[in-house]
């Protein structure tokens, strides 16, 4: 049974070597049954046709400059809300981190107070900037 089980396998593995880059069409045609071709049809499987040079979008060598926004200043308000204030000013990048060091996670953002932010309120940044903010626990 398991030489049986080999000549089988090899067989299959030449037959497939063999083919090259054809490959047979589904027995009833296409995937949904409609018959397009007969049973056993081969056909060559080609590259996708790239545009020529006329079509072809044009490129320019400078990078997309991001927009530049006043960053708000939310060191003393509760993390939840300024997590708003940054998604309102037009800030999504917000990471938050624990300012006691002991790494521990925000669950629940309205019993944390922010302490510090990276890079500080009032300055003039691109809004793809990445805003850190350091909070520890009411009463902490």
């Amino acid at each position: 049974m398991k030489a049986a089980y080999l000549l089988a396998a090899s067989l299959l593995a030449l037959v497939t070597r063999l083919r090259g880059s054809r490959r047979r069409c589904h027995p009833s045609g296409d995937r949904y049954g409609h018959r397009t071709r007969p049973y056993g049809h081969w056909h060559e499987v080609r590259p996708p046709v790239t545009p020529t040079e006329e079509e072809a979008p044009t490129r320019t060598n400078k990078p997309a400059v991001a927009e530049r926004k006043t960053l708000p200043d939310v060191i003393g308000m509760n993390l939840q809300e300024a997590q708003d204030t940054l998604q309102a000013a037009g800030f999504y990048l917000i990471s938050d981190r624990d300012a006691t060091g002991q790494g521990r996670f925000q669950v629940f953002d309205r019993n944390w107070v922010v302490t510090q932010q990276k890079p500080a309120g009032g300055r003039k940044v691109p809004i793809d900037t990445l805003i850190v903010l350091y909070a520890k626990k009411y009463g902490e």
